[in-house]
């Protein structure tokens, strides 16, 4: 019974407890009707391949009654088949799954705060600095923040030889915490001391002031240092230490079922963060005269970030204690391919559907990282003071975690009401509308201030609230759309090309998309001088980049949308077979207002039944799998005929005429809806 109670699919919720009987199992006959979003009708009746009913193939003897599920909870839980008995529950969930989620829940909030916090930070240090601007940012991220990172890597392997697994979490955490508590308190109020001006100012008088930014580096290192351990807090304790740990003490059940809700709870602490960053950056407005309201600001935030890192640590430590590593559930990961930069860049071109899909990819990471950098430049122009900037930052990191956070919740009736390329055409879509409307402010300010003058708007501010617009939807549909599609398109893939065309993108498209914008950038400031010269040749590449976006993805769509089709209808195929193996009678009264479930079974290696009834959360999956299936009783007879423009049959509740010795033949009939192609 423990394969009954499973849940079959990693991304579907729990099966509530069910009080079972179990059946006599009969030759007679079955139908089973799915709900499915093929575009084919057909009814398939074939007899049984064996006698499913002979003991020999079950572990227990007949029971003259029929098999029925009824649940005992509407609420989700873990069903548990262990031990003969239940194991203590709070809310439906499982105390032991309680005691692992909640605190990982905890620290997940506490580090995307903590990062919210320091992202918005270090934009406002290193872009409104005397002596430099937005356009050391292309630079920083070059030169500074990528060998950084490449040399944390080499050390983060050294040291985990050596160290044990809470010995590594605490040694890439603490200097950390440090390092941000020592700039705050030490660092930032001595920066006049540690600063090399003098140097700064005799190198931009010999080299010219298009090596502005580049020297900015020099001019501001603390700032700098700031942003490059601000960077891989997002990179080292987010993707590496939180997700490495959370992957290690949950079961693959636990994290279908919670890992969605620390999505939602992440874009939760963006929220308060953003209101965090505006309560201290309006602090200044309360203080006296000559007094450095930035540095107050900044000794506030860092109080913060210190404190809750502290709090991180002391999560881990108490669950390092109380809850035992679960591995032995888990398979071992297959090791992932690894290709030389040669050999992906060979296989980038030899494949029509991964260069569409490397397309997109780079396209992403070009196309934000221009416009990014230029809306910063006039952001610094709008609000000069570290105060007001904060501020502001602050406000736009709430506006994007409450888009993101309901882009979320859209995105599943975007996938399912239009579709994979609609979908992938959103996120370019928004990024062409609202690039276009940006750059257009700043190329024809002079002739737009009369009308924005009319509205009690500068052509700048404007062109601020423009931009902020285009990151916040352009971030909020990155997450919520362009991820979930890029992955999806591999899953059509045969399995040679799924693991060659990640593995390629993983080493050429990631990094080209993330250093590509920047260079571009590099080349054109030391080509015209200043960011605001390059700004009409940044606008044409963004829409000749957006452009290439769109055709790859639509591209990607008309070679994507078949394949999936294709694949739905082996898969339909393959189910209708076992079904017909199996020829289980298994039986679930619709009931109006529960929960749809469908039923699930296979042959294991062994040779004996495995069937399950799974819950469903949506009446269709954005994958294409089957999503609705129930019993009907047919006639003795075999049939196969093709309809055309059916409806699901709605199964009726099992009565007492159904009588379980009723003679017949076992048949599945498997009912599809939609419009006709070939019979199978």
């Amino acid at each position: 019974m423990e394969a009954l109670l499973r849940p079959s699919h990693p991304s579907l919720p729990s099966l509530p407890k069910l009080h079972h009987r179990l059946p006599k199992i009969r030759p007679s006959s079955i139908q089973f009707t799915t709900t499915t979003t093929t575009t084919t009708n057909t009814r398939f009746s074939v007899q049984p391949l064996f006698n499913v009913a002979s003991p020999r193939l079950l572990p227990f003897p007949p029971k003259p009654s029929p098999f029925r599920c009824a649940a005992a909870s509407s609420a989700p839980a873990f069903a548990s088949d262990s031990g003969g008995g239940d194991a203590s529950k709070f809310l439906g969930v499982e105390v032991s799954t309680l005691k692992k989620v909640v605190p990982l829940g905890l620290m997940f909030f506490c580090i995307l705060f903590n990062y919210t916090i320091l992202r918005d930070t270090k934009d406002v240090l290193v872009v409104t600095a005397k002596g430099s601007s937005a356009e050391i940012i292309p630079f920083l991220k070059t030169w500074v923040n990528l060998p950084t990172a490449i040399g944390f890597m080499i050390a983060y392997n050294k040291l985990s030889n050596v160290l044990s697994r809470e010995a590594l979490f605490y040694a890439c955490m603490l200097p950390f915490i440090a390092f941000f508590g020592v700039f705050a308190f030490v660092l930032y109020p001595n920066v006049h001391l540690i600063h090399p001006i003098g140097l700064a100012d005799r190198l931009v008088e010999i080299l010219g002031q298009s090596f502005l930014g580049p020297i900015a580096i020099l001019r501001i290192w603390s700032f700098c240092v700031f942003y490059v351990m601000s960077e891989l807090w997002g990179s080292v304790v987010v993707s590496l230490l939180f997700w490495g740990y959370a992957n290690q003490i949950t079961t693959v059940d636990e994290a279908s079922q919670f890992y969605p809700l620390f999505g939602l709870g992440a874009n939760v602490a963006l929220i308060f963060s953003g209101r965090t960053v505006k309560y201290f950056s309006n602090l200044r407005k309360n203080l006296g005269p000559g007094v450095d309201g930035w540095a107050v600001s900044l000794k506030g935030m860092m109080s913060i970030v210190v404190g809750l890192g502290l709090v991180i640590c002391g999560i881990y430590w108490g669950m390092n204690r109380a809850i035992k590593t679960e591995g032995g559930g888990r398979k071992k990961k297959k090791e992932k391919m690894k290709m030389g930069t040669m050999e992906s860049l060979k296989f980038l071109l030899s494949s029509r559907y991964i260069r569409d899909l490397a397309t997109l990819v780079v396209a992403y990471g070009i196309s934000i990282n221009l416009v990014e950098v230029t809306w910063k430049s006039k952001l610094k122009a709008q609000f000069p003071s570290p105060n007001e900037y904060s501020s502001f930052m602050g406000d736009f990191s709430t506006c994007t975690g409450i888009a993101t956070f309901t882009m979320m919740l859209l995105s599943r009736v975007i996938f399912r009401k239009f579709g994979w390329g609609v979908a992938a055409a959103i996120t370019p879509t928004v990024l062409l509308i609202t690039g276009i409307a940006f750059f257009s402010l700043v190329l024809f300010s002079g002739p737009l201030t009369p009308v924005f003058s009319n509205l009690g708007i500068s052509p700048l501010l404007a062109a601020v609230y423009v931009g902020a617009l285009q990151n916040i939807f352009s971030k909020s549909a990155k997450y919520s759309l362009f991820d979930p599609c890029k992955e999806m398109a591999y899953i059509p893939l045969d399995e040679e090309t799924k693991v060659k065309g990640k593995a390629a993108i993983d080493v050429v498209c990631n990094p080209l998309g993330k250093s590509g914008g920047a260079l571009i950038q590099q080349f054109l400031i030391l080509t015209f001088g200043s960011l605001s010269n390059s700004t009409p040749y940044l606008g044409g590449i963004l829409l000749v980049i957006v452009v290439a976006w769109l055709a790859a993805a639509r591209s990607l769509d008309q070679q994507f949308t078949p394949m999936v089709k294709k694949d739905l209808k082996d898969k339909l195929i393959e189910g209708k077979i076992s079904a017909v193996n199996t020829g289980l009678t298994g039986r679930l009264p619709p009931k109006k207002g529960g929960i749809t479930y469908r039923f699930v079974s296979t042959l294991n290696p062994m040779g004996f039944i495995e069937g399950k009834y799974v819950p469903l959360v949506e009446d269709v999956s954005s994958s294409g799998e089957l999503q609705h299936l129930t019993v009907k009783k047919l006639d003795a007879k075999d049939q196969v005929e093709e309809l055309v423009g059916a409806t699901a049959v709605k199964q009726p509740a099992p009565t007492e005429a159904e009588s379980p010795g009723d003679e017949g033949n076992n048949h599945v009939a498997i009912e599809e809806s939609g419009s006709p192609e070939k019979p199978l």
